[in-house]
């Protein structure tokens, strides 16, 4: 039986970025569940399970359009270190929590540090990369 839309799956899953680094796995945990068609995963993942039968196997590359889409130039902005505390010390790489105007939460990166501001970037983590993943159906249910 064929996995389809609707479908609660449970998948093995290792995802590799084009240098071979792994930025995720299932290895040593359970399989990831999820509802196929149910927009819970990135669409080219989704694709990538659809039709797979339990047991199977498969190596598939999803383009970062099916992924998390390609680098936003809007979401990152140059705050000027006045707008932090006094006792804020930013360092590359440092993960920020910050408010919209609406009162959204989202997660913005530190990517550079000037005497007077700091450049941030609210783009997912992966977004404007391609990924590779292996996948194994280990359930349809």
């Amino acid at each position: 039986m064929a996995a389809k839309n609707g479908d609660k799956v449970k998948v093995h899953y290792k995802g590799t970025l084009s240098d071979g680094s792994v930025f995720d796995s299932s290895e040593g945990k359970e399989p990831l569940g999820f509802t196929l068609g149910g927009g819970q995963m990135i669409p080219g993942f989704e694709k990538g399970v659809l039709g797979m039968e339990k047991g199977e196997k498969k190596t598939i590359t999803i383009l970062c359009d099916e992924a998390y889409g390609p680098i936003a130039p809007e979401a990152m902005a140059e705050v000027p270190k006045s707008e932090f505390p006094p006792d804020f010390k930013p360092e590359i790489g440092q993960v920020l929590q910050l408010s919209d105007a609406q009162g959204n939460i989202l997660a913005a990166s530190v990517i550079k540090i000037y005497e007077d501001k700091i450049t941030i970037d609210a783009n997912h983590p992966l977004a404007g990369k391609d990924l590779t993943f292996e996948l194994e159906l280990a359930e349809i249910g």
